[in-house]
Parts: C-alpha cells; structure tokens; sequence
C-alpha cells in the first residue's frame, strides 16, 4: 500500500492510497467514499481485491481525513467539488498511470451520486453501487424520516452557521464537515430533486452513462428505502444496467450490516459478491 498525494486542477492536494497486488490481473477498482468516512474503511476491502489481482484505490475528498486542512472552520469545499474535482483528479490519474487495465469504480453512498459530475466517468467499464439511493425525505421511512427533518432541517444549518462547519462526529454521522459539504448533504435530503440538484451544477453526464451496475442493498440500512433507489436510477441514471441485490443479515457473521459495516473484515464473506460479478 502506497500513501501519494495528487493535485486537482484547482490545485487541492488529494490524499490517495494505492493497493498493488503481488500478481496483477491489468484491473483497477476506484473506490469513492461516503459523506464524511475516511478512506481507511475501505482498508481491508482494498487488500482482499488486492489479493486477487486488482489494483485498488481509495482516497479522501477535500476536507475529510488526509484531504482535510488543519482546521475544516470556514473551509470551502462542496460535494459538487468532491465530484467535479476530486473524482476527476483520481480519474485522470488512473487514466495515466495504468492506460490498458481495465477500470472499475465503486461507490459507497454519496460516492455513487457523484459519478455523473465527472466527464472521466466514462473511463470505467463497470460500477458497483452500495448503500445509495436518492436520499429526499419522502423516499426514507417514517422513522428515519423524522430524525432527517430535526437532524437536517434544523441542527445541520444552525450549527453550521455557528460553529462555520458541521461537527457530524458528534452526532454520529462520520467526520466533521465543511458547512458547504454538509449543506449539499441537506439538499440531499430536504429538497425533492435531491442528486439532480447537484448534478445539474456540474458537466452533469448523468444520462450518458450506460455501464452494467451491481446495486447492493442492506436489508438492515434504514437509511436506504427501495423507492430511493428506484428513484435513483429512474430520474438520475436512467441507462444504467442494473442489477441489483438485497445482502441479508443472515449473510453477516454479526448480522449486522447496514449503511457501512459491509465494509468491515467480519463481512469479508459477503465481498465475494462483488469480486464474482465484475469477474464474470
């Protein structure tokens, strides 16, 4: 595992690590994260596709983990430069680096919403989709429902406003976040257009994509409904070709799995999904 820095062509520097198997089989996973989880969740995912052949590359968007500044206090970053920016800067960069391996991209919740800011997305053959879906509050059950409204319609902004970023940590919603980053992730839920929103701020490609798609789905994530994703691909990435699948708690050696203990080693079974279908 190799630690590098990249630059984006707004010149942030972008902390990615770079996983080399022993034996390479020419195939490449890039792995987009969710709002606000350091790229070391996705550690030990990373190092099981490694020792099948495939290069693995995660990463931090700007102002999360080794990407954050001293201080994310008025720091001004977006989920739209996570995309448009950051995703762009990994792409051009695998496009360089490893010209004739084949390319995948994985995209862990907001990592797969991201896909249509970035005219590079194109560069990859195939898509894996985990714990995603178009996040609006209509679409979420009644339980989390509510939780989005207090947690999103009120706390979110106020203490974005006073403390000048989101301390999410506190909350239990991953890292600390810039206040630009946590109020796209409002958009995201507060506003019915929900991803076309950020997307229509960018190149938005959205539509031009027409890779094969692997949609995985825990039957224990509240925070994903089936309409959410249906909804998705309905009104976002309509040409994808989806195939999708429910991972069981039965399937988890602690069952549990939800919106991002797929990622875990005591889930390690369950990443033979994955690996069997881009093999295939």
């Amino acid at each position: 595992m190799e630690n590098i820095f990249i630059r984006t062509k707004d010149g942030y520097p972008i902390s990615i690590h770079v996983f080399s198997p022993n034996v390479s089989n020419n195939k490449i996973l890039v792995i987009n994260s969710a709002t606000g989880v350091k790229q070391q969740l996705y550690f030990s995912f990373s190092k099981y596709f490694s020792d099948f052949g495939y290069t693995v590359i995660t990463y931090d968007y700007r102002g999360i983990g080794l990407s954050k500044p001293k201080s994310v206090k008025n720091f001004s970053a977006s989920m739209t430069n996570w995309g448009a920016e950051d995703f762009l800067a990994v792409s051009d960069y695998v496009n360089t680096k490893f010209p004739n391996f084949q390319k995948y991209c994985l995209g862990h919740s907001v990592g797969a919403l991201i896909l249509g800011m970035n005219p590079l997305t194109k560069i990859y053959e195939k898509f894996i989709f985990v714990a995603t879906q178009k996040a609006y509050l209509g679409n979420l059950t009644w339980q989390i429902k509510w939780s989005a409204i207090v947690g999103f319609g009120l706390v979110q902004p106020i203490f974005s406003f006073f403390f000048k970023f989101f301390p999410a940590q506190y909350l239990g919603l991953g890292e600390s976040l810039p206040s630009g980053c946590a109020f796209d992730w409002r958009t995201l839920i507060m506003n019915k257009h929900s991803t076309n929103v950020l997307l229509e701020r960018t190149v938005n490609i959205a539509k031009d994509l027409s890779q094969p798609t692997l949609f995985l789905s825990a039957e224990d994530d509240g925070w994903v409904t089936k309409k959410g994703m249906e909804l998705l691909i309905e009104e976002s990435y309509p040409n994808l070709q989806i195939q999708d699948k429910t991972l069981l708690v039965t399937q988890s050696s602690k069952r549990n799995i939800g919106h991002v203990n797929f990622f875990r080693s005591y889930n390690r079974p369950l990443w033979d999904i994955p690996l069997a279908w881009l093999e295939n």
